[in-house]
């Protein structure tokens, strides 16, 4: 999700094999599109590198430049633009490490070091972290691996079954660090959303107790891949994606909602709480 000049963005997984579509809306209930530059999609394979699997896009405004994070061909890739809408052309001419990985999100600290997280295949998906340089590119000496697979949510027995910690977003609450994470295949019913939080970026990581924060909420299940946003009144929102019914995964649908961290009495971290969730409406296609 992108809040742009008054005007919301949402990017996703879909159109997977030709590039990733974009939506925009003014309240966040109502949505028009796909509104991207090429036929629908802000981002188009021919445009960029990568030519199948595209997932999991991030969109930032930076330097007066719109940069799309994305997954292509199992790697990590990222594109640039002058419109949110698109087109987003390549940024470079090589995925940002040879090792497979998807699902990377950026985070600026408030000293401007740049962190770069991301799901790594090794036992399974695990989640590892970097500090990045001003072109985006990894500082290899800093990859850390921040969390894998481990407490007993994350271990559905639920086909399909995978080893996978994956999705990471991260906020600053004060002087600590929170991550939202998923875990569970992308497809099983499980597919659920834990927070894990640090005292530095990259860590020691430390999973909360009260995980999953979200699973199977109301009628929906497949609860996953989320990210925070500020609206326009300054709220916090966290919106994901679920499979489209108990019985079919695709495609599927996102679900806002609003959230907030308490802190927790007589400690020092904060728990997340997620509000009531509301699913978009598309009233147009284009």
């Amino acid at each position: 999700m992108l809040l742009d000049d008054g005007t919301y963005y949402i990017y996703g997984t879909s159109g997977a094999d030709t590039g990733i579509k974009v939506y925009k809306s003014d309240d966040l209930k109502n949505w028009q599109g796909p509104v991207g530059a090429s036929e629908g999609f802000a981002l188009h394979k021919q445009d960029v590198i990568g030519s199948h699997s595209f997932w999991a896009p991030e969109v930032y405004h930076l330097n007066d430049k719109y940069y799309m994070f994305y997954s292509t061909e199992t790697h990590l890739a990222i594109a640039v633009s002058n419109d949110p809408k698109g087109p987003f052309k390549r940024y470079n001419d090589s995925f940002l490490r040879e090792h497979k990985s998807i699902d990377h999100h950026l985070f600026i600290d408030e000293d401007g070091t740049k962190y770069l997280y991301f799901a790594n295949f090794k036992q399974g998906l695990e989640i590892w972290g970097a500090r990045l340089n001003d072109d985006f590119s990894i500082q290899t000496k800093s990859l850390t691996k921040i969390i894998e697979q481990s407490q007993d949510w994350e271990k559905s027995v639920k086909e399909p079954v995978g080893i996978v910690n994956e999705g990471p977003f991260v906020e600053k609450i004060e002087d600590k660090y929170y991550m939202t994470y998923s875990g569970n295949h992308y497809a099983s019913p499980d597919y659920g959303t834990g927070l894990a939080y640090a005292e530095s970026p990259l860590g020691k990581w430390t999973k909360s107790p009260d995980n999953p924060v979200i699973q199977n909420p109301r009628n929906y299940v497949g609860s996953g891949h989320s990210s925070f946003f500020t609206d326009k009144d300054g709220e916090l929102n966290i919106v994901y994606h679920v499979h489209n019914s108990i019985k079919n995964v695709h495609p599927r649908k996102v679900l806002i909602s609003p959230a907030s961290f308490v802190k927790n009495p007589d400690e020092d971290w904060y728990s997340l709480k997620v509000g009531q969730s509301f699913e978009p409406k598309i009233i147009s296609q284009k």
